[in-house]
C-alpha cells in the first residue's frame, strides 16, 4: 500500500511540471502498434529496463508488479524526478490503443507541430523567393541581383527604363519621376507641329493582366509598356519629339475583315469574366477585350495617318500582342491581330501594296494564315524554327503561300538559338531587301517583337539595340519612309526598352549609333539563308545573282571544313630492316610520341 501512495505522489509531481521528454511520447504516437510492442531502439540505453516492459506482466502478481513499478519510479526520481515521470505513467496505465489515440498527453507546442499542413511548406518556399522585375525569373531571398539577368532586386527600371542602373538602387529624392499617365496629357496638335512621328498609346491597355497567381509572373505583363514609356520619357522622345494620336476601340466591322465572328465573340465574352484562359499561356480578364480593341484601333488609325501623310511614320506602343492570332484562333498571348488590321486599314487609306516584316523571335503564324492567299500583302518573317520544335512550330522555308500567292510568304527559319546581329543583317542584305525592293510596297509594317534581343528569357537570341536600329534604317528606304512599327513580344524590360528607344530614334531621323560592317554570318545562318534563297529563287528573279554568290560562299564553307577533316598527319617511315630490328620498340615509341605532339 505504501508503494501505491508513493507512486501517486510521484505522478502528481510529474503532472505539475511540463515533461521535457514529451517528444519521446510523440515518437510512440507516430509508430505502429507492432513497432511500439517490439520497442528495441527508441529510447536511451539507460532506460532499457523500463522499455522492456511486456504486456503479459499485467497478469503477474499485483504486489510484485507494484513493487517493481515503485522501484522504477524511485530510481528515476533520484536521477531526474521530472522528465520521465509522465512516461512511466503512460506505460503503466495506458494500453497501446489508448496511447496511439490519445491527444491529451501532449503539450500545446507539440499540438501545433502535429497540425502541420503540407501547404505551409509551399508558403515557406514562396517567402524565400523574389521575382526579378526585369525578366520575371525567381531568385532566392539572399540574392541581391538576379541570377539570370543580373538586375538588382530593387531596380528602378519601371520608373527610369533602361537608363536605370542595373546594380545601384539609390534614387535622388528631388528627381521628378516620369509618370506613364502623362503620356495621354500631351497636346497632339501642338506636338505635331514639331514632329512627324506619331505614338499610339492608351493606359487602359495596362489593365490587361493575369489574375490567377502562378509559380512566377506572366512574361506578357503591363510592366512591358511601363518600362518602354519610362525610357522614352527619360530620353526626351515622348512626350517631347513625338506626338500622340487619340485612342479609339476598333469596330466589329473592321475586325470582321480579319477574324471570324466566332473569334470576335470568344474575345468579347471574356469581359464578363474575372479570369479566363484561351490556352494554358493565353489569359484574359474583364479588361482584356477592351485592351485588345484599343490596340487594334490605335494600329489602324496610325496606319491611316501615315498613308494619308498626317504623320511620316509611327510606333504603336500597344498590348496585348497580335501576330499569333489567326482567323479563328487565339493563342500565344495574342487576342486580335494588330498588324493585319493595320495592313487592311492602310489599303483602305490608299496603299496598294503592303509589306509586313516580322522580326519577332516566334513565327507570326496568325499573320501568315490571314494573308497567305493575298498577293497584295508580302509577309516576311525571321524567327527561330529548329525544324518545327520552337513555338509555334510553323514557318518553315517551304511555306511560301498558295492559291496563286506563292512567293508572297517568305520565312527565314533559324535552325538554332543564339542568333545575333550578323546573321540578321546578312539575311536582310541577301533576302529581305532584294525581295522587298522587287515587291515595291507602298507601306511597311514591322511586327516588332523584341524577344530576339540579348537577354530575353524566352527568345534565347542575341540581337543588340544597334542591330534593331540598323534593320529599321535599312527598311526605312522602302515605301518612301512610310512605316509603322507595332510592338509584339519582348519580355526582358531592359532589352525591350533600349531596343524600342533605338528604333524610335531611327524613325525620328537619327542614324544608327554604329553601322554594322562585315556582317558575315555564322555557318548555321549562312546555311539558312542559302536554303531560303534556293526556294524563293523560283519566285523572285532578283534573287538569281544573289543565290549564286551565297551558294559560292556555302561551297567554300563546306570545302574548307572537308579539307580540314581529310587532312591526314604524316608519319615518319623507316626502312623495313630497321623496323624489324631490335630497335623496333624504340621506333614505335618515338613515332607514337611524335603523333601525340602533332595533335
Amino acid at each position: 500500500m505504501k508503494a501505491t501512495i508513493n507512486q501517486a505522489d510521484e505522478l502528481d509531481a510529474a503532472e505539475a511540471m511540463p515533461p521535457p521528454n514529451s517528444k519521446r511520447v510523440r515518437v510512440k504516437k507516430e509508430l505502429t502498434f507492432q513497432d511500439m510492442y517490439q520497442n528495441q531502439d527508441l529510447f536511451d540505453q539507460d532506460d532499457d529496463e523500463d522499455d522492456d516492459w511486456d504486456p503479459s506482466q499485467k497478469q503477474a502478481d499485483d504486489g510484485v508488479a507494484q513493487t517493481a513499478v515503485s522501484d522504477s519510479i524511485h530510481e528515476v526520481s533520484e536521477a531526474n524526478p521530472q522528465p520521465n515521470a509522465k512516461r512511466v505513467k503512460v506505460q503503466k496505465e495506458l494500453t497501446f490503443q489508448d496511447l496511439y489515440q490519445s491527444q491529451e498527453l501532449f503539450d500545446e507546442d507539440d499540438e501545433e507541430d502535429d497540425d502541420w499542413d503540407p501547404t505551409q511548406l509551399q508558403k515557406c518556399l514562396e517567402v524565400i523567393k523574389w521575382f526579378c522585375k526585369n525578366c520575371t525569373m525567381d531568385n532566392l531571398n539572399n540574392d541581391v541581383c538576379c541570377q539570370i539577368c543580373g538586375e538588382h532586386k530593387d531596380s528602378k527600371i519601371l520608373s527610369r527604363g533602361h537608363f536605370a542602373s542595373r546594380f545601384a538602387q539609390d534614387e535622388d529624392p528631388n528627381e521628378i519621376q516620369p509618370s506613364i499617365k502623362r503620356l495621354k496629357d500631351v497636346d497632339s496638335l501642338e506636338s505635331a507641329a514639331n514632329s512627324s512621328t506619331a505614338i499610339g498609346f492608351d493606359e487602359r491597355m495596362l489593365l490587361h493582366a493575369e489574375v490567377e497567381m502562378k509559380s512566377r509572373p506572366h512574361p506578357e505583363r503591363p510592366d512591358r509598356l511601363r518600362a518602354i514609356a519610362a525610357s522614352l520619357a527619360r530620353a526626351g522622345i515622348f512626350p517631347g519629339r513625338c506626338h500622340s494620336i487619340p485612342a479609339r476601340e476598333i469596330t466589329q466591322e473592321e475586325l470582321m475583315m480579319v477574324h471570324s465572328s466566332e473569334h470576335i465573340e470568344s474575345v468579347e465574352v471574356t469581359s464578363k469574366l474575372m479570369s479566363s484562359y484561351f490556352t494554358s499561356d493565353t489569359y484574359a480578364n474583364e479588361h482584356s477585350a477592351c485592351a485588345a480593341r484599343l490596340a487594334a484601333g490605335l494600329c489602324a488609325d496610325l496606319a491611316s495617318a501615315v498613308v494619308s501623310g498626317r504623320a511620316k511614320n509611327g510606333f504603336a506602343l500597344v498590348r496585348p500582342p497580335g501576330h499569333h492570332a489567326g482567323v479563328k484562333d487565339v493563342m500565344g498571348f495574342c487576342l486580335h491581330n494588330n498588324a493585319a488590321v493595320a495592313a487592311l486599314a492602310a489599303q483602305a487609306a490608299g496603299a496598294r501594296k503592303v509589306l509586313i516584316l516580322d522580326w519577332d523571335v516566334h513565327h507570326g503564324n496568325g499573320t501568315q494564315e490571314i494573308f497567305e492567299q493575298n498577293k497584295s500583302v508580302l509577309y516576311i518573317s525571321l524567327h527561330r524554327h529548329e525544324d518545327g520544335t520552337f513555338y509555334p512550330g510553323t514557318g518553315g522555308a517551304h511555306e511560301v503561300g498558295y492559291m496563286g500567292a506563292e512567293g508572297y510568304c517568305v520565312n527565314i527559319p533559324w535552325s538554332r538559338g543564339g542568333v545575333g546581329d550578323n546573321d540578321y543583317i546578312f539575311a536582310f542584305q541577301n533576302v529581305v531587301l532584294p525581295i522587298a525592293s522587287e515587291f515595291a510596297p507602298d507601306f511597311t509594317i514591322i511586327s516588332a517583337g523584341f524577344d530576339a534581343a540579348r537577354g530575353d528569357p524566352l527568345g534565347g537570341c542575341d540581337i543588340t539595340p544597334s542591330g534593331y536600329a540598323q534593320m529599321t534604317h535599312m527598311l526605312n528606304a522602302l515605301s518612301g519612309g512610310k512605316m509603322l512599327v507595332i510592338l509584339e513580344g519582348g519580355y526582358n524590360l531592359r532589352s525591350i526598352s533600349s531596343s524600342a528607344t533605338s528604333v524610335i530614334k531611327v524613325l525620328l531621323g537619327e542614324s544608327p549609333v554604329c553601322e554594322l560592317e562585315n556582317s558575315f554570318p555564322t555557318k548555321s545562318g549562312l546555311q539558312t539563308v542559302f536554303e531560303v534563297l534556293d526556294i524563293q529563287n523560283n519566285f523572285w528573279p532578283s534573287l538569281k545573282p544573289i543565290f549564286k554568290n551565297v551558294m559560292s560562299l556555302w561551297e567554300m564553307q563546306c570545302l574548307g571544313k572537308k579539307g580540314k577533316q581529310t587532312k591526314k598527319r604524316r608519319r615518319i617511315l623507316a626502312p623495313m630492316w630497321w623496323r624489324w630490328s631490335r630497335r623496333s620498340f624504340l621506333f614505335h615509341m618515338l613515332n607514337g610520341h611524335r603523333r601525340v605532339k602533332s595533335k
